[in-house]
């Protein structure tokens, strides 16, 4: 039917039906919590389109009742959809988690405004362990999950950056004395000024600050490149090189400072296009077809030198894989690593038994031997860690987590009596003990991008 021959109100209830269009695609991708001005102002929206629903008169028309009926369900829809999003279980995990990291950035945040203060491992250990935690939570590939959880990690890995740099800053021998050459007083000071900075910006990023700005913050450092670069320090290499130093941390700091609107574009969080991902989703699958080829050779000296350069070559390959400072492809490609690893070691602890089996007059340390009969039992059990494929609810994945934790057992149970190479081989053996559970943990854990 055309437009002109419609009912007015049928052409009303089609008007805010467009409307309501427009905003279904926000009410999909929104990320945020119910507090959020944001999720305040969709449902207004939603609740007023409602409103303007119900005031369209039917004039108990069946055609224009029902297209009511589908246009009220419709919006009642998308606001159960909001709601749902902010309460989803893994939304309400990226929150909690996000949460701890902010308590965590609060107690060290504050020497660092003021212009002291040292980073301490335990908040460096703390920030990763975090930033681990968060990418390992389940999306299910909704994209408001997604786009939630990337948020999150682009901003705690921001303070991993911002803190590495600060603990590099902490080992150096900086700053120097104001009588070494007439510019160094006005460096140091905009050292300390840039000190108070890098604490105000990570207090920002985590959401402690919002009083402040990105813009204001880039343009208090973008001041001091320009205060830097018109000191007068030809002639001396080392006030040269420290104030390159301090421009360095400076640059540091503003290539983060474009996070505000980071998370927004869809290519960030969504990556099942990404080349990066795809590169190493293609070299898993290289790692998996040569894992596959291995675990047939019955016979150890059938393994070849050749398998291990492979190997290598793909780990140089992950290595050139750009994460775009994206975190979740750098755990990604932390993971392939892991893969590519847990193969080589399996190779290298079969050569290091076939040798050791071929050394007949060889004598040993009993508690050395002893070890090495681990070693034999983990690397039958790592054989049947690279094969396993099911859940951590399965029979077979509790079996092989109590076997390795027995092995971890017999190896405390040895007593080097004294004798280094048996102190080296037992803390050698239980590492590989340590990261075989690691890689069944990781294999089984259902990680997504």
């Amino acid at each position: 039917m055309e437009m002109g021959n419609q009912h007015p109100s049928m052409i009303r209830l089609q008007e805010i039906m467009k409307e309501v269009k427009d905003l279904s695609s926000q009410v999909v991708s929104f990320s945020g919590l119910q507090t959020d001005k944001d999720y305040c102002k969709l449902e207004r929206a939603l609740t007023r389109q409602l409103f303007e629903i119900d005031s369209v008169d039917t004039e108990n028309k069946g055609d224009i009742q029902r297209a009511k009926r589908g246009a009220t369900h419709e919006v009642q829809s998308l606001l159960e959809i909001l709601q749902q999003n902010v309460n989803h279980p893994s939304r309400v995990e990226i929150e909690r988690v996000y949460l701890e990291a902010q308590n965590l950035v609060a107690q060290e945040v504050t020497p660092l405004r003021g212009g002291g203060g040292t980073i301490s491992d335990e908040f460096v250990d703390g920030i990763q362990d975090v930033i681990l935690r968060l990418t390992q939570i389940r999306t299910g590939g909704k994209v408001h999950l997604r786009k939630a959880r990337y948020r999150a990690l682009t901003r705690v890995c921001a303070v991993q950056d911002i803190i590495e740099s600060c603990m590099k800053q902490q080992a150096l021998s900086l700053p120097l004395s104001n009588n070494t050459h007439g510019s160094v007083t006005k460096i140091n000071s905009i050292m300390v000024e840039v000190n108070k900075s890098r604490g105000d910006f990570i207090a920002l990023l985590m959401g402690l600050n919002s009083g402040d700005s990105c813009g204001r913050l880039s343009r208090v450092l973008t001041g001091f490149l320009v205060e830097l670069d018109a000191l007068d320090v030809s002639g001396n290499t080392e006030v040269r090189n420290y104030r390159k130093q301090v421009v360095e941390e400076i640059n540091g700091l503003l290539k983060h400072l474009d996070l505000e609107g980071e998370g927004d574009a869809t290519c960030r969080y969504d990556l099942a296009q990404n080349d990066s991902i795809q590169k190493i989703e293609q070299i898993r699958h290289t790692v998996a077809q040569l894992r596959g080829h291995l675990l047939t050779i019955e016979k150890a000296n059938e393994l070849h030198f050749k398998h291990k350069a492979e190997l290598q070559g793909l780990l140089t390959r992950l290595d050139e894989v750009s994460t775009a400072r994206n975190p979740c492809i750098r755990e990604a490609r932390r993971r392939a690593v892991l893969e590519v690893q847990a193969v080589i070691t399996y190779i290298d602890l079969i050569e290091a038994l076939r040798k050791r089996a071929g050394d007949t007059c060889m004598e040993e340390h009993p508690s050395h031997k002893a070890v090495w009969n681990v070693l034999g039992s983990l690397s039958e059990l790592q054989r049947q860690v690279l094969v396993f494929e099911g859940k951590r609810a399965d029979k077979n994945y509790k079996l092989l987590e109590e076997l390795l934790t027995k092995q971890l057992l017999a190896l405390d149970a040895v007593d080097p009596q004294g004798d280094e190479m048996s102190k080296i081989a037992r803390k050698q053996a239980v590492k590989f003990a340590q990261n075989i559970l690691s890689y069944l943990d990781m294999e089984t854990d259902e990680w997504e991008y």
